[in-house]
């Protein structure tokens, strides 16, 4: 989805408001792809700031479905991203590949909607997701869920630092 920045960056003082319907029905981040669940419309402002720039000021809100990263269960996270953004078109190719080489959202006086958000989520994706504060996983032996109750397993894990003299106990022992 693209939205034509032509007047705004052309027009000094020129200041327009638009809320745009995204299509995105998931998102990639790395191998995976996390469903968008719920969004809301994409609003932004776009204001010209001299000339051939423009400044985007944007608001959305996404809920994806994701996996809580102790226990596996679906948890549903939402995200509100609030960006703001300026943008410089220039009729100089060599111009335009040194200086805005983190503008890839940008084609020509094209604003790519999508990419534009996609760079918002990456920056502000969750380093850890949770489906409660307290959650206490799973099992690394039997795989049970442990908010659910304990298991029977042995959980008991010797300090790795004392792995050393108990082999020196160990080569010392009489058999």
């Amino acid at each position: 989805m693209f939205i034509n920045l032509t007047d705004v960056l052309t027009s000094e003082d020129k200041v327009i408001s638009v809320q745009i319907e995204t299509d995105m029905t998931e998102v990639v981040i790395g191998s995976e792809a996390f469903k968008i669940v719920e969004k809301s419309p994409v609003s932004f402002t776009i204001t010209n700031i001299g000339k051939n720039r423009a400044a985007i000021k944007g608001q959305v809100e996404f809920v994806f479905l994701l996996d809580c990263d102790r226990c596996l269960k679906p948890v549903e996270e939402k995200m509100t991203l609030d960006f703001f953004r300026e943008v410089s078109v220039s009729d100089m190719e060599e111009d335009m590949s040194e200086e805005n080489d983190d503008q890839d959202f940008m084609e020509g006086y094209q604003l790519n909607v999508n990419d534009l958000l996609n760079n918002e989520i990456m920056i502000n994706w969750p380093m850890k997701v949770l489906c409660k504060p307290d959650c206490k996983g799973i099992c690394p032996k039997c795989g049970k869920d442990l908010n659910t109750g304990d298991c029977e397993c042995d959980t008991f894990v010797p300090d790795p630092r004392m792995a050393v003299i108990k082999d020196i106990f160990n080569a010392n022992k009489e058999v």
